[in-house]
């Protein structure tokens, strides 16, 4: 299957992430479609000397990469493609997949209406009159490629002048637009994405969308808040003595649980059960996601005592198994990442046998506080996607689908028990559901849980319909079959629902 995604604006550091992910685990062929901000890049050989400005100074990222060749800029305005497929080995088997993606570029130009485009005896890429209109660089390792061309459909052309392009200084670079071929993006991605469909697709082909700008991706049809729900989404509440006690302990030691903030219809079961999710960093999160009832306003100082109090309520409530999430604080440096760590450490000092599960924002991205969080070594850790490519900018518009991806590949790349989730009830087809899914795997996610959204309250996203018992099995025996160690799919699963025993199927050891 060639798996083609077209997801918006990424981060180079993310985007990477992603590519080397599924350069890595995935049995399936893929095709990455986006555009980046401002960056430069390094390749093997590149020379500190072609980069002519400061980076810093004008906005854009400096990254060293792993790929050949020197100097290239991507860019708003340009489409950068990362196809992450087999190349069979054998004489000549890198120029020829080299050669493969520069005529996918070459076709695509044509048929966008510059057909005089092609190649440079002497120069990668692709060239029209003597104008370098798409950068390639490719890196074939262990018989799969990673990285792959940058075309200039409409970027800012300034942008060239603060490098030596490719280091070569004496040929002038250009774009489509220059060139006078006016064209939107999503025109382009049409088009290279059916080429390459033709090209690269073994067993088939399918592609999802992160929204354009363009796009209306809310439902057409929803359901009435006010409408019954049906049986299988309805929830008797159950306050007897164990949930009392436990919500007495939380107010004792002045600590916020998720189950209580976002309305989780769960918590009855869970409380009764003695388990519930802390939630850290306060009770005020700095992103507005369409679907979440956690308060967003401006948040409280940190508390540094926290940590301890969670500590003792784990131990008082003598759990094997403790979850840890926390709202989103985008305002500080580190995302909130240095809590998690002094949480799971205070865990760990007073509650040694005790597995600590956490569900993490995605920290805006930032390696180092994502790698602080790995490196306090999570018995499971949790990032959840929440909806499937399409919906990403109604649903989570201050998040990013690749961006979340690339969270849980560097998860699994740390080596721990990778966990992620997804609510379904937004608008979403089954096959989008099962290509989010099929993303989770490849990237090495090995416990998932989908369950139905329930709308909170008036404001937030309506529900566009109930998916129905049958229908939530049908997507865990889709998920089973992906390889998934755990697929927890029922209408009232959330993301810590039953999540000892999901840990215990991904991870035996994670009861011991």
């Amino acid at each position: 299957m060639l798996r083609i995604r077209w997801l918006g604006r990424v981060h180079y550091r993310d985007a990477h992430a992603l590519q080397r992910a599924l350069w890595e685990r995935s049995g399936d062929d893929h095709l990455l479609l986006l555009e980046h901000p401002h960056v430069f890049t390094m390749g093997a050989r590149a020379k500190p000397e072609h980069v002519l400005v400061d980076p810093s100074s004008v906005g854009a990222d400096l990254v060293d990469t792993d790929r050949g060749g020197d100097v290239t800029y991507h860019g708003p305005g340009q489409l950068v493609g990362y196809p992450i497929v087999d190349v069979p080995l054998g004489h000549n088997a890198i120029p020829c997949h080299v050669f493969a993606v520069e005529q996918l570029v070459v076709d695509a130009l044509a048929d966008l209406g510059l057909p005089g485009a092609g190649r440079l005896d002497g120069y990668p890429g692709v060239w029209f009159d003597g104008r370098k209109i798409c950068a390639v660089g490719i890196r074939v390792s262990k018989g799969r490629s990673m990285h792959g061309f940058a075309l200039n459909v409409d970027p800012d052309m300034e942008w060239f002048t603060r490098i030596v392009p490719c280091g070569i200084d004496d040929k002038p670079v250009t774009s489509l637009s220059a060139e006078g071929i006016s064209v939107p993006m999503h025109r382009v991605v049409d088009v290279v994405a059916r080429l390459a469909a033709e090209r690269w697709s073994r067993g088939g082909s399918e592609r999802t969308d992160v929204a354009w700008e363009r796009d209306e991706t809310r439902p057409t049809e929803t359901i009435r808040i006010e409408e019954r729900k049906p049986e299988w989404v309805r929830v008797k509440a159950e306050m007897g003595e164990e949930y009392r006690g436990l919500k007495r302990t939380m107010r004792s030691l002045e600590l916020v649980t998720v189950c209580e903030e976002a309305g989780c219809p769960n918590i009855y079961e869970c409380w009764a059960d003695g388990t519930a999710t802390f939630m850290i960093n306060g009770d005020r999160c700095t992103r507005a996601c369409g679907f979440c009832l956690v308060d967003t306003r401006k948040p409280l100082q940190i508390d540094a005592v926290e940590p301890s109090r969670v500590a003792e309520a784990v131990e008082r409530m003598g759990l094997a198994h403790a979850v840890v999430t926390a709202v989103a604080r985008d305002d500080l440096p580190d995302g909130g990442a240095a809590a998690f760590v002094a949480t799971i450490d205070a865990i760990r000092l007073r509650c040694p046998s005790t597995a600590v599960e956490v569900l993490i924002p995605d920290c805006k991205g930032d390696a180092a506080s994502l790698d602080a969080i790995f490196s306090a070594r999570p018995d499971v850790l949790n990032h959840n996607l929440e909806t499937v490519a399409r919906l990403q900018r109604v649903v989570r518009p201050s998040a990013s689908y690749a961006r979340s991806l690339a969270v849980l590949a560097r998860s699994a790349a740390a080596g721990l028990t990778t966990k992620s989730g997804l609510m379904v009830g937004l608008g979403e087809t089954e096959d989008e559901v099962l290509a989010a899914l099929a993303d989770l795997r490849a990237v090495g996610v090995d416990i998932v849980t989908v369950g139905q959204y329930l709308r909170p309250t008036s404001s937030h996203l309506p529900v566009a319909r109930w998916w129905t018992p049958e229908e939530f099995d049908r997507l865990r025996e889709a998920g089973e079959a992906m390889g998934f160690a755990h697929v927890q799919a029922s209408p009232l699963t959330r993301s810590s629902y039953h999540a000892r025993e999901a840990a215990g199927a991904a991870s035996p050891l994670a009861l011991s």
